[in-house]
């Protein structure tokens, strides 16, 4: 059995809710619409794969096009495009010995070019001094 630990003391001084003013009520999502969001989020977290959905705000292409855009190896696009498609970021179409990607809905093309834009107009975080790396002892 164990013993509950004393309560901890307040980080912050507790505050009057009349102390703030009103914020606009907010829908809850669920859980799952939560976590798959974030994980939406993570795909697009990668430079490269949100270079190739800024590519595909412009509308369809080729993964040909992408390529050759991007600059990287064929492999390597075509496993990004797969994250970006899997998380349902993309829609894929078969044209012959071709495929083509598109965004899969406006939704997905608001929510990038609106980071883009932040991105561009947000001035840099400010960051935390560098702390030293652990050390690992010796095995």
């Amino acid at each position: 059995m164990t013993e509950r630990s004393a309560p901890r003391p307040a980080l912050l001084p507790a505050c009057d809710p009349a102390e703030h003013a009103a914020a606009a009520p907010v829908a809850r999502r669920s859980e799952t619409a939560i976590a798959r969001a974030a994980a939406m989020l993570r795909a697009a977290g990668d430079p490269a794969r949100l270079r190739l959905l800024e590519l595909l705000a412009g509308g369809e292409r080729c993964v040909t096009e992408l390529v050759a855009d991007t600059g990287d190896a064929m492999p390597t696009v075509s496993q990004r495009l797969a994250r970006l498609k899997g998380e349902g970021l993309l829609v894929a179409r078969r044209a012959g010995k071709h495929v083509h990607y598109a965004l899969a809905d406006a939704h997905v093309a608001s929510l990038m070019l609106a980071v883009l834009d932040h991105a561009d107009h947000a001035p840099p975080p400010a960051r935390a001094a560098a702390r030293p790396s652990p050390t690992r002892s010796p095995r």
